[in-house]
């Protein structure tokens, strides 16, 4: 994606009565899936997802707010975002860099 930004999103529901989270991050997945512009990829510790800067920012906005309405009493957020502008990156070509230097995975 040309003129984007890649970021990395943890959303943390605290004081939800159980240890599953599972339904508090679907429903930040959920609003990905419907953003324009954005790419995003789930891993087992957060969301990675990229786009322009102002939808990143957008979404960056909306997702924490989110556990709330499903039940949550207190989110913590943790956000990286990477805005390279000496060239071209997405969150594949990034992965097959690292990839590449290690000897492959």
């Amino acid at each position: 994606m040309k003129e984007s930004v890649i970021a990395e999103i943890q959303i943390i529901p605290i004081g939800t009565g159980t240890t599953s989270l599972n339904r508090y991050i679907a429903a930040c997945i959920d609003t990905l899936k419907q953003a324009q512009d954005i790419s995003y990829q789930l891993t087992a510790m957060g969301t990675i997802f990229q786009g322009p800067l102002p939808r990143v920012l957008e979404q960056v906005q909306v997702m924490p707010e989110l556990p709330f309405a499903v039940g949550a009493q207190r989110v913590v957020t943790v956000i990286n975002i990477d805005d390279s502008r000496d060239k071209s990156a997405t969150i594949e070509s990034k992965v097959q860099a690292v990839t590449r230097a290690s000897g492959g995975l």
